[in-house]
């Protein structure tokens, strides 16, 4: 259950700022006028005019390690890579331990991991208003190499971490390797996935969303079962609606180890789904019932924290209650990636969300789960497309789910089954500019799916047009099971599902100029350490040929 914000004692405490440039623009203003973004980005703080000057701290008086929260990288393009790291001797302290004054930051580049190489070094600023989080994009880089990466302040040193650049430009590359993951609920288990997917061999790893999650932790981090004392006392035992909030739950999730050993192993492309700021959000229509000036509010929030701590470049930096996220990267000629935010810009889920029978509110043709600027995005890129794999990264289910074989079947409204329109658009789009081998790559759901997307779902008989893996979570909902109780149902409904697994784990890719490879990954159990991986399944799929084949 979510927090009630409609009672006067939950009411959040946003900083007194962001309230009154919400009250001056006034709620038309605030949702439509270019202006109001830039007004409340200002108010929550972006380094400008008279708030970059913040005076600078010695470095020689950190007394303890600024880097607990580990480092990371992302974004590979063929000359740079964009590295991050956050400052925070104190990281469940609200300032992070620190003043509200300048850093400067010392990064480098190597070749090896002893840092004998270094090819490029330079300075940055750690920026109070941007709670000391560092972004780097470190250019002059050489295609298709790893590198080595680090940090330092003062006498502290950063751990260091590995990444690599894409390939070349129309670059004939090989083979590229990626790890698929996402819903990573802190208080339903520990992060074995992430140990693990730190020792694989990848290029790149792409999380899908569901990065934090909103909801409380209580002391004792739920299914992990901590000691007395291992969390501050009734910290994080809230939901997150302020941007210290925000802040704290993702200063908790990256103290975990092993997400911090997959971080420093790969550079991850991220984004997100809906509870990094709340669950089932549409667009600025939120879950709870709040005015939308209001849901703006938290939502600016939750996208500043966003930012702050991915591995994002410039570009991506939000401006008040909006971000940028949808973007594109190549792979040399092998692969194009069309990264979606399906979560910003979506028509209200149908029927009061949820899985119900689809009707005329569903399939209103002007419903949409991408927006229309996006959406024009993604087709006008497949049009000029030369990669032999096009992979779109998002969030929710693709495919068509029916809940049971036997009619009338519901379908989940929070995923394209509830934008059937929107689907039909991008699916036309895809044909008409020729795409061969589409890929849409899935989280959301805690469970692994492989589908064949059909041209026609109502049609079993339609010609397979792409392939969607769909990755189970990293902790969200426990344990789980191999068979869910719903499998017989789903299996039987969907003839083009080619597998279900309900276990905890992730998925790697790896594509070739012919066929790609799918491997979906599963541990025993979350909610105690130390399970072994399994491959679960793996799949190919043919390059001209789409549709999933046992490998």
């Amino acid at each position: 259950m979510t927090q009630d914000l409609t009672t006067p004692h939950a009411r959040p405490s946003h900083a007194p700022e962001l309230r009154a440039v919400a009250r001056h623009i006034g709620r038309r203003r605030f949702l439509t006028a270019t202006g109001a973004a830039a007004a409340l980005a200002f108010a929550v703080g972006v380094p400008g005019a008279g708030t970059a000057a913040a005076a600078e701290l010695d470095t020689a008086q950190l007394t303890d390690d600024p880097f607990t929260l580990g480092v990371a990288s992302g974004d590979p393009h063929p000359d740079s890579v964009l590295l991050w790291t956050r400052l925070a001797p104190v990281p469940y302290q609200a300032d992070g331990g620190l003043p509200a004054r300048r850093v400067t930051v010392e990064w480098e580049l190597a070749l090896d991991a002893r840092f004998r190489s270094v090819v490029r070094r330079g300075k940055a600023t750690a920026h109070p208003e941007f709670h000391h989080t560092v972004h780097v994009e470190a250019g002059g880089l050489a295609p298709g190499r790893v590198y080595h990466y680090r940090f330092r302040a003062g006498r502290f040193v950063s751990p260091a971490g590995r990444t690599r650049t894409a390939p070349a430009p129309r670059s004939r590359a090989a083979e590229l390797s990626f790890g698929i993951v996402s819903c990573q609920r802190y208080d339903q288990g520990y992060y074995t996935a992430y140990r693990h997917l730190a020792e694989e061999d990848l290029d790149v790893v792409l999380h899908l969303g569901d990065y934090l999650y909103e909801y409380a932790v209580n002391d004792a981090a739920g299914a992990r079962a901590y000691p007395a004392g291992t969390l501050p006392s009734g910290l994080f035992n809230h939901e997150t609606v302020t941007l210290e909030d925000y802040r704290l739950r993702y200063a908790l999730y990256k103290s975990d180890p092993d997400l911090r050993a997959a971080h420093a192993a790969h550079p991850f492309v991220v984004t997100w789904d809906d509870h990094e700021t709340e669950n089932n959000y549409a667009g600025d229509t939120p879950e709870n019932s709040v005015p939308p000036e209001e849901f703006l509010l938290r939502r600016a929030a939750a996208y500043r924290a966003y930012w702050e701590n991915m591995p994002l470049r410039r570009p991506q930096r939000p401006e008040g209650p909006d971000l940028k996220l949808y973007r594109r990267l190549h792979w040399g000629r092998l692969a194009q990636f069309d990264v979606l935010d399906t979560r910003q810009y979506r028509s209200n889920q149908a029927y009061g969300d949820g899985w119900q029978y689809p009707g005329p509110e569903s399939e209103d043709p002007s419903r949409t789960l991408t927006g229309a600027a996006q959406e024009r995005w993604l087709l006008d890129g497949w049009r000029r497309s030369d990669a032999v794999w096009n992979v779109v990264p998002q969030q929710v289910t693709f495919s068509r789910r029916l809940d049971t074989p036997t009619p009338p079947a519901k379908v989940s409204m929070d995923s394209w089954d509830g934008y059937p329109a929107s689907r039909e658009r991008v699916l036309a789009g895809a044909q008409a500019a020729g795409v061969e081998n589409l890929m849409v790559l899935t989280g959301d759901v805690h469970v692994h799916y492989g589908f064949d997307i059909k041209r026609d779902f109502a049609d079993p008989g339609s010609k397979t047009v792409g392939t969607e893996i769909v990755t189970t979570s990293v902790t969200s909902g426990g344990n789980g099971s191999a068979r869910p109780a719903n499998y017989d149902n789903l299996t039987a409904a969907n003839p083009h599902m080619r597998f279900y697994n309900g276990l905890r784990g992730y998925t790697t890719v790896t594509l070739g100029p012919e066929r790609a490879r799918a491997d979906f990954k599963t541990v025993s159990h979350v909610t105690t350490q130390g399970a072994p991986l399994t491959t679960a399944a793996s799949f190919v799929t043919e390059a001209g040929d789409p549709g999933l084949k046992p490998a």
